[in-house]
């Protein structure tokens, strides 16, 4: 009989039920090796393996297999579901009095509990990264988005081996775990297929990852990874990434749970919604129509109303001021209503969508029996509402980092197609204050709970018997990591992958679920964001408005910001600042901030803004600084803006090698950037053409009139950059073969960002069009054998135009040196 190697395991059940008085019960025991039994360390992580002799005999008839090792997790341990929606505010969800009907929250609420008085650090990237390690941002050297990182410790955007993530704990303690949506955690010039991969989600604890690397992502048109592979969405005119991950999260679960029934599985699922781009499907929209006619002055009062009610704020709280800036609803124009109105309309569209989306997943757990023994936290917002979208509102996101400002009139043109693919939108601040009623400030703003007061739901209906309470300890976001491991029954570890680890800051909440009286144990936590900066500690607040989210810069300097305090214990909204009556407390706690600054590596405090964005500036490693060229070759898409050489604001070349048949050849060559800003070398109908995209409002094309000929050729682009300040316009040649075909003004350009997601194509324009005169793909029919990219010796981009020079000041400086 010949049996090959991989049939051995068949033959050997076949001939088990071939012996005398075998059945299949004995058959299936005769191979399954013994379980493991002895108590394991799990301080170390990963746990050792035994290590077990030689073998010294010679046929495995005579000799009995050591015991199989096996690493489960403890008896007892339940499922974890992390849900966390993106930029939305205390107030705004129908689950804490908000007027955005979330009915997946809500029910969760209504069976579980509501939690008044849980917080964030102000910002996306450093609640992820405290979320998912237990320990303060700045701990995770994430104390700003990855996006903005420098040289000193606690802001570098790379998180050390010596933070293992919530994720690799629970992994190597016999934990299924995936993540979907948003990861906003990988330093930026990682974001290449050159890595290191080390901090990827699936190298940071997650078996399974399917979502988007960035701060946001085109809802209609996301660059998404599966694992570490960048993968093609869908050509479907009804897809959206809120449905497609949601698809991913119940396909994984129900994998999951069929194949390893009794193997807990952790789930982190982050959805882009409800960040910028506010992109929802228009039937949604239309639920919402006149919901908002009334204006944002009047939706803060009715939320403090509902807030009231449900419990969720005391009785007797007050509505806190709006900030100056933010005009009243009465003093606005028509124009600016009708806009506005239909502005939140869409966002609130967008927040029930996704909550609907949530419950599907939620239906999905319920179906495979496993509800009763899920630990969800529903976390309704990673800080804030965003104010990012200033007094107007945005028709195109990508003005706001290219500062270029967009009035009504601008937005107003766009009003039927808010929301839908042919916009990349945000609402106007007064929403996002709106939304963090019954507070002042927003995102971005640490030093005010309308910046970090989060509402959460808890829902375990096997470990939390209370149905519809209100939990009124006080608690942030590195405390779910710790209420994992104390709920899993696992030790906090000592080691993991053989690096010692900093302890966790966090505080487990989990002594609240069945006291709603407990005394808080979360006594103290500072906040930092971009300047901003407060202290808590035993009811207490003190801080600073060092800068708000529409300001670009700095109210004072850091010695001289203006600090207020506040008792929180009769004071929820922080109306009464008594930093004049109580000097004597602010010191104490200006003091306590600095001892846990230096505890936390939160100094230098770093409050530039714009300028962190230029690597070299802050010291941010860079894969093309010192070059002056690159040359990449067809089939490499999605190269991120931190990944390619600048072109911005400088004299540049491109040179493309093509060969094209006798029938000709279409499509793109090169492009940066899609149809919210960038630019395309391609060919229509075989006729090179250069068209520059500037922020989605106006396009310029330079074009040659003959087609290519057969055969090869070579093409070049010459951008020769007027100087004399940022966003400046140019000149562009194109050549073939040397020869000069074509000419043209580009009076404009993009100063400081193509897009944070639309990358850089070679052979195609994968995402969103950089020009609507061809569709997504667009890939060359011909064959490219590289494109080189060259930039010329640059003239001085001096800063030059008052206004500019006024408005942003260093920023603009910075962004130009």
């Amino acid at each position: 009989m010949n049996i090959s190697i991989c049939n051995l395991g068949n033959f050997l059940i076949i001939l088990a039920f071939a012996l005398p008085g075998a059945s299949p019960l004995a058959a299936q025991s005769a191979l399954a090796p013994a379980q493991v039994v002895t108590p394991m360390d799990r301080t170390v992580l990963p746990i050792p393996e035994p290590q077990y002799p030689h073998s010294t005999v010679m046929d495995a008839r005579n000799a009995s297999p050591p015991p199989r090792f096996e690493v489960r997790a403890p008896t007892g341990s339940p499922n974890v579901l992390i849900v966390l929606i993106d930029d939305m505010g205390f107030g705004q969800s129908s689950a804490f009095g908000g007027p955005i009907h979330m009915p997946t929250v809500e029910s969760l609420a209504n069976a579980g509990l509501r939690y008044n008085q849980f917080h964030t650090t102000a910002l996306c990237s450093p609640t992820r990264a405290a979320l998912l390690s237990g320990r303060n941002h700045h701990m995770n050297n994430m104390g700003s988005i990855t996006e903005t990182a420098t040289a000193f410790p606690g802001q570098t955007g790379q998180r050390p081996n010596s933070v293992a993530p919530l994720a690799e704990m629970l992994r190597l303690n016999g934990y299924s775990t995936a993540a979907f949506g948003k990861s906003h955690e990988t330093a930026a010039w990682e974001l290449s297929p050159s890595g290191p991969t080390d901090r990827w989600p699936t190298r940071s604890g997650f078996d399974k990852f399917y979502g988007f690397l960035g701060g946001e992502t085109n809802q209609w048109s996301p660059l998404i990874y599966d694992g570490l592979n960048q993968i093609e969405t869908p050509k479907d005119p009804n897809y959206h990434f809120m449905t497609d991950m949601t698809n991913q999260a119940v396909a994984w679960v129900r994998y999951q749970k069929s194949l390893t029934p009794d193997k807990p599985f952790f789930i982190y699922f982050a959805p882009g919604a409800t960040h910028a781009p506010h992109h929802v499907p228009k039937e949604w929209i239309a639920k919402y129509k006149g919901k908002f006619d009334q204006g944002w002055d009047k939706l803060r009062e009715e939320t403090l109303e509902r807030q009231k009610k449900l419990g969720v704020v005391p009785a007797d709280t007050k509505l806190a001021p709006k900030p100056e800036a933010i005009k009243d609803w009465s003093a606005l124009t028509a124009d600016e209503k009708k806009l506005f109105a239909r502005q939140m309309e869409v966002f609130a569209a967008f927040g029930e969508y996704a909550d609907t989306e949530v419950g599907r997943l939620i239906d999905a757990i319920k179906s495979v029996g496993q509800l009763d023994d899920t630990l969800i936290f529903y976390i309704v917002g990673d800080n804030g509402a965003s104010a990012e979208g200033g007094m107007a509102g945005l028709y195109n996101e990508s003005t706001y980092f290219n500062m270029v400002p967009e009035s009504v009139k601008d937005v107003l043109k766009h009003y039927n197609e808010l929301g839908s693919p042919k916009t990349y939108n945000h609402y106007a601040a007064g929403w996002a204050v709106a939304g963090a009623t019954p507070f002042t400030w927003t995102k971005q703003v640490a030093s005010n709970y309308g910046g970090t007061r989060n509402g959460m739901v808890v829902h375990w209906p096997k470990g939390v018997s209370a149905k519809g309470e209100v939990r009124s300890q006080w608690h942030h976001v590195i405390d779910i990591a710790p209420t994992v491991l104390e709920a899993a029954h696992l030790p906090e570890p000592k080691t993991v992958n053989g690096t010692m680890q900093e302890p966790i800051e966090g505080v487990s909440l989990l002594y609240t679920f069945a006291d709603a009286k407990a005394a808080d144990r979360h006594t103290t936590q500072y906040f930092e964001m971009f300047g901003n900066r407060a202290i808590y500690h035993d009811g207490w607040i003190a801080g600073t408005v060092h800068r708000a989210p529409w300001e670009y810069q700095p109210r004072a300097k850091l010695e001289d910001d203006k600090w207020e305090l506040y008792d929180t214990r009769g004071d929820f909204s922080l109306v009464n600042d008594l930093a004049t009556n109580k000097p004597e407390k602010l010191k104490e706690l200006q003091n306590l901030f600095m001892k846990e600054a230096v505890k936390y590596s939160v100094l230098p405090i770093d409050d530039r803004t714009a300028e962190r964005f230029n690597a070299g500036l802050v010291g941010r490693p860079d894969l093309m600084a010192g070059r002056a060229s690159l040359t990449v070759y067809q089939g490499m898409t999605g190269i991120s803006e931190n990944a390619f050489i600048n072109v911005k604001n400088r004299s540049h070349t491109i040179n493309a090698d093509v060969n094209v048949s006798k029938s000709g050849a279409n499509g793109v060559i090169l492009a940066q950037g899609g149809r919210f800003g960038g630019w395309s070398l391609y060919l229509k109908n075989g006729k090179p053409t250069y068209e520059y995209n500037f922020v989605g409002l106006r396009h310029y094309v330079v074009a040659a009139k003959q087609p290519l000929r057969a055969g090869k050729s070579s093409i070049r682009l010459d951008f020769d950059y007027d100087g004399g300040g940022l966003g400046k316009g140019g000149n562009a040649t194109l050549y073939v073969n040397d020869e000069k075909v074509a000419s043209g003004r580009v009076e404009e350009t993009q100063c400081c960002a193509f897009s944070l997601e639309d990358g850089v194509d070679v052979g195609a324009d994968k995402s969103t069009p950089v020009t609507e005169t061809y569709k997504s793909p667009a890939e060359f029919t011909g064959a490219i054998e590289k494109v080189t990219v060259e930039l010329k010796p640059g003239k001085k981009v001096e800063i030059d135009d008052a206004e500019k020079a006024r408005k942003y000041g260093a920023a603009a400086k910075a962004i130009a040196d």
